[in-house]
């Protein structure tokens, strides 16, 4: 079989992605709407996620600003030295992002895109948040600039889902799947490789059903943190963290069975080093992400060999 390369890499890369539509790299500015999760507000359950902090998969994303002007200056003030661009992805991260009334979401979205300086807009949210009030004016929004919307799916183990206390079936993400789709926007799935109790094939059926739903994958290692009800399992004995080698085998794997076109927008997460208990080595993401494409080239020389 021939292999497609994009820009040297093995796989669609988001920089890629984005130097390829928009002729340019764009960089992400992280920002908090000031929401909360009905996975902490006791609609669905209190305390979250098993595994999530208490930042809520926001610990980089900026300090909550009701100016939201304020809040985007901020930001680019944190990136200025990474980045000496002027255009950039205004990714609303912390928490679910589509929880609060639509008034609200539509002031503070439109004060978003309506900028100059957003090329994108980028929602990470809940697929049970998504009301029809909010499909509209997500597709309202998307016929101004891009929308990208982020799933938090991490597994489509239903005995998983109900562990971690994720708090919605699958069939709602493939509710919330064909909806956005309906409205064109793009979906950016999550999936956490190392849930406890899941095998090697619990993972990549997980990655398989999503490269048949999303545009784009987000990959994240497990990671264990600080006052979490992760760690108490963890501490239990309960379940054993990914090595470094376990991880980079898998995920070169799930490059392999995704369809080649699929935009893989993360490899591995970072975590929080002053929240982090294990695995320290995914710290140093750097020699992982090196340790990734090393093992697909050795993988497509055997490849070669064999055929």
């Amino acid at each position: 079989m021939k292999k497609t390369f994009w820009g040297g890499r093995r796989y669609c890369s988001l920089d890629y992605m984005l130097k390829k539509r928009y002729s340019e790299k764009l960089y992400k500015l992280s920002l908090n709407g000031g929401m909360t999760c009905p996975n902490r507000d006791g609609k669905i359950s209190e305390g979250g996620c098993i595994f999530c902090s208490a930042g809520g998969s926001g610990d980089f994303a900026a300090n909550f600003n009701p100016d939201i002007a304020k809040q985007i200056e901020q930001a680019k003030t944190l990136v200025s030295k990474k980045y000496q661009g002027d255009r950039f992805i205004a990714y609303f991260q912390a928490y679910t992002n589509t929880y609060a009334p639509v008034e609200y979401l539509r002031k503070l979205f439109m004060d978003t895109i309506m900028r100059d300086d957003i090329a994108i807009l980028s929602i990470a949210t809940r697929p049970d948040c998504l009301g029809d009030d909010v499909i509209e004016l997500l597709a309202e929004l998307n016929r101004i600039k891009p929308v990208w919307v982020e799933l938090g799916l991490q597994t489509i183990n239903e005995s998983t889902a109900r562990l971690i206390n994720r708090g919605y079936e699958l069939s709602c993400y493939d509710e919330a799947v064909r909806r956005l789709r309906n409205i064109g926007v793009e979906i950016i799935t999550h999936m956490i490789i190392g849930l406890p109790y899941e095998t090697k094939e619990d993972i990549l059926s997980t990655a398989e059903y999503i490269g048949k739903t999303a545009n784009g994958i987000k990959l994240q290692l497990m990671h264990i943190l600080k006052n979490t009800k992760l760690l108490e399992m963890y501490e239990k004995g309960e379940f054993k963290a990914l090595t470094e080698e376990e991880y980079i085998e898998i995920v070169c794997e799930i490059i392999s069975i995704l369809p080649r076109e699929m935009v893989i927008h993360r490899l591995t997460g970072d975590g929080n080093p002053d929240e982090l208990i294990a695995p320290l080595w995914s710290l140093r993401k750097l020699q992982v992400l090196n340790g990734i494409n090393h093992r697909l080239k050795e993988l497509d020389i055997i490849q070669g060999i064999k055929s």
